[in-house]
């Protein structure tokens, strides 16, 4: 018989799956998808608002509203800055002219809170601050309203408002030398 050539067959080799990049994007998506996740939740902020109803208690010259914890801040243009406590036209702290200094409207500003807090301790509600009026002008910069938010951060005053929408008798504080 003769020697038939035989066919040569490959050696078979094992394969072998190497999982480890695998394993390694399965853990980057996860905590990538656990980061969007908690960055995607909505964040509150805590508000301490005035009362709805407020009540009247033994201070009549604001009406029925107790007006004694408000406390505008008037923006205008060359860092003007002018500043009342109470209503406009029962105010409790006549309205002034100040600086940004450390002197100027930081010291009235802890002045003023301090007293509206002996005054709500005084009538029994206690730990209630001012509620803040920052009312800029169109002529005003935006620094100028960041420093007033960084002196209420400071004073940890958290009751605030900006609001755009100025009186005539406002205005013309503003415009007054």
């Amino acid at each position: 018989m003769k020697n038939l050539p035989q066919k040569v067959r490959s050696k078979k080799l094992h394969s072998r799956v190497d999982l480890t990049a695998m394993v390694s994007v399965s853990f980057l998506l996860i905590i990538f998808f656990m980061l969007v996740g908690e960055l995607s939740k909505p964040k509150g902020m805590d508000l301490s608002l005035p009362d709805k109803y407020p009540t009247c208690l033994g201070d009549y010259s604001f009406g029925c509203y107790n007006g004694n914890r408000l406390y505008t801040v008037l923006l205008g243009e060359n860092n003007k800055i002018v500043t009342y406590a109470g209503s406009l036209y029962y105010p409790i702290q006549e309205p002034k002219e100040t600086n940004y200094s450390k002197n100027g409207f930081r010291t009235d500003l802890n002045f003023v809170n301090k007293k509206i807090l002996e005054y709500s301790a005084a009538i029994g509600r206690p730990n209630r601050g001012a509620i803040v009026f920052i009312k800029p002008s169109n002529k005003s910069n935006y620094g100028n309203l960041i420093d007033v938010l960084e002196e209420l951060r400071l004073a940890k005053i958290d009751t605030y408002a900006v609001i755009d929408e100025f009186s005539p008798e406002e205005t013309k504080l503003l415009a007054s030398n």
